[in-house]
């Protein structure tokens, strides 16, 4: 039975390493997660209306967001992992059987920062297939907790499951230094999250 995680994806400076990613380059020895047969990935970075997930076939591109296309620095990054379109219609089925009546199938999107940057630090051989799947935020949490416990059936079937993201996110002009302390309204949000998960709130 494989264990979810919900972890972060570093930021994507031109540095080689920070608190984030050298955590992710530890990934294998730290936890101690089994190779998974695939990997289902929610991405942050990927807002739809309704569920849509990655039927890709191929070897994936890595994709930019379109704000960070200028940025030369980024064209190091690579991660030809392959798709996993098996786990996409697999997804899709769960999710159906559970009541969602719209998902769509996507075959052609590559994978985002939120998905290849994690996974390049995690697993750099890049050998591992990988579906995406979206988020709606314009949905509830409700909503987004009955997706989770859909394809909770997967973790049997030995895939990995992750959410990729962060209990916040700074945007300009308040982005701190990679090595500043978090700032504290920050703070003060993540420790009522976490408390409110570990209190079952």
């Amino acid at each position: 039975m494989m264990d979810t995680f919900f972890l972060p994806h570093a930021t994507m400076g031109k540095t080689d390493s920070n608190p984030i990613m050298e955590f992710l380059r530890s990934w294998k020895d730290v936890v101690g997660v089994p190779k998974p047969k695939s990997i289902l990935i929610v991405s942050a970075h990927w807002d739809t209306c309704d569920p849509t997930v990655s039927v890709f076939p191929y070897i994936h591109e890595t994709t930019y967001e379109s704000e960070d296309s200028t940025k030369s620095h980024l064209a190091k990054f690579k991660y030809p992992a392959p798709g996993a379109p098996q786990l996409g219609m697999r997804v899709k089925e769960l999710l159906m059987e559970s009541g969602f009546e719209t998902v769509h199938e996507d075959s052609s999107r590559g994978l985002d920062h939120g998905a290849w940057f994690p996974l390049m630090l995690m697993y750099p051989e890049a050998d591992i297939p990988v579906c995406e799947i979206s988020i709606q935020s314009s949905k509830d949490g409700i909503h987004h907790y009955n997706m989770g416990k859909a394809l909770a059936p997967l973790r049997a079937e030995g895939v990995l499951i992750i959410g990729s993201g962060g209990t916040i996110s700074y945007v300009p002009p308040c982005i701190p230094p990679v090595h500043a302390p978090m700032l504290s309204w920050a703070l003060e949000f993540n420790t009522w999250l976490k408390d409110a998960i570990l209190t079952g709130r």
